[in-house]
């Protein structure tokens, strides 16, 4: 596909994208209906589809919308302006170009520096205050840095590997890594990410893909050889392998919807690390650690997940902040008496994070705070919370 072509592919799945459909799904049926896209075209448009969704309201604002609802159209055009284009060598007569532009089109759109705050930043406005809240001073530099995409980073397993031995491994793939100070076990990809699922040392277990503050979580958590260790909000057991990794223990991965842990097993075999799957029923109540990888706003990893931002609703908000609360409850029984209890996020709102600590320590007061933290992206990875509590009754 020319680049004029892949524009005006761009331009459709945003308009479906926009009116609320899936991305990720938008952009596989494309695909099945335009077999003749090659895999270089499939990657450049989703990386056009993606970092227009990162960038959509200042995007939106440069293509003309101003503050309302943009096009596809409108989107891309304002993304071609951002990136300094002369929209004319893509809006053209040529074969499979966008149409030319109209003249209203054609008209200069008021400068970024006009537009409110938020818009400059690529924020709903709800929730410009929320992130306030929690970053300070620091909210303009966070946000600046969740308009680009987000790095690639892998997780070294220390039961197979050394961060210098899988180094040498990627590199005979041809993909360069560099050590990531998040993690002892981290690594960031600078060269070859889209071949790391076909690497040798990812199909022997030598390395996973997993964020670097992902990783800095599992670096917090007091593991110990034998340990009884649940992973409550499991999905697809990244938390779990990752303290696997670390150390041996006995390991057992819990999600509400089964179907979610579908891939622990080929993972954990990958990896040389057993993992025993079970429903709620099937649960202990005396775990050493009990980790809750919760369900929540995503609003720490919105660079890698931008559609979630302008998806998510202050009622979306309320309900994720009640559910964190219930699986608080609901795990706080598993932990045997000096036990720990782990909370995780990858949100940066206080309502998810501190406050939600602060409540469950009021209504339980068998546990206290050993330690709690903020990993804001500006320290390289996605943004994260987590909290690690202490069972003494």
């Amino acid at each position: 596909m020319t680049p004029v072509a892949r524009i005006s592919a761009a331009i459709e799945i945003l308009d479906d994208v926009l009116i609320g459909e899936n991305a990720e799904r938008v952009l596989t049926t494309w695909a099945r209906g335009h077999r003749f896209a090659g895999s270089k075209d499939r990657a450049a448009i989703r990386d056009l589809v993606f970092d227009a969704l990162r960038c959509l309201r200042s995007y939106g604002w440069l293509g003309g919308a101003g503050l309302g609802r943009p096009s596809g159209r409108q989107v891309m055009i304002g993304a071609l302006r951002a990136a300094g284009t002369e929209l004319d060598t893509v809006f053209c007569e040529a074969r499979f170009a966008p149409r030319p532009l109209t003249e209203e089109e054609r008209a200069e759109a008021p400068a970024l520096e006009a537009a409110p705050q938020a818009v400059q930043l690529d924020c709903p406005d709800w929730l410009l205050p929320l992130y306030e809240a929690t970053l300070g001073e620091t909210t303009v530099a966070v946000l600046e840095r969740m308009r680009r995409r987000s790095d690639v980073f892998l997780r070294v397993n220390a039961r197979k590997s050394t961060l210098g031995h899988a180094m040498e491994h990627l590199e005979n793939d041809g993909i360069e890594a560099v050590p990531h100070p998040l993690s002892e076990t981290a690594l960031k990809v600078t060269k070859g990410a889209r071949a790391v699922a076909r690497s040798q040392a990812y199909l022997t277990g030598l390395v996973e893909l997993q964020d670097a503050g992902s990783q800095a979580i599992i670096d917090a958590l007091p593991l110990e050889d034998g340990m009884l260790v649940l992973d409550y909000c499991a999905g697809g057991g990244g938390k779990a392998l990752a303290m696997g990794g670390r150390v041996d223990l006995h390991l057992t991965a819990h999600d509400v919807d089964p179907a979610r842990m579908q891939d622990i097993a080929p993972r954990a075999s990958r990896a040389g690390i057993k993992v025993t799957t079970a429903r709620k029923a099937e649960l202990a109540s005396n775990y050493d650690l009990v980790l809750c990888d919760v369900p929540c706003s995503g609003s720490g990893a919105f660079a890698r997940s931008p559609q979630g931002k302008w998806a998510l609703t202050p009622v979306r908000l309320e309900q994720l902040a009640g559910l964190q609360s219930q699986i608080l409850d609901e795990v706080a029984p598993l932990v045997r008496s000096g036990g720990v209890l782990a909370y995780a996020t990858c949100s940066l709102f206080q309502a998810e994070n501190t406050a939600q600590i602060e409540a469950f320590l009021d209504r339980h007061s068998g546990f206290t705070l050993e330690a709690q933290r903020l990993i804001s992206p500006l320290e390289g990875g996605d943004g994260f919370f987590y909290a690690v509590l202490r069972r003494t009754a």
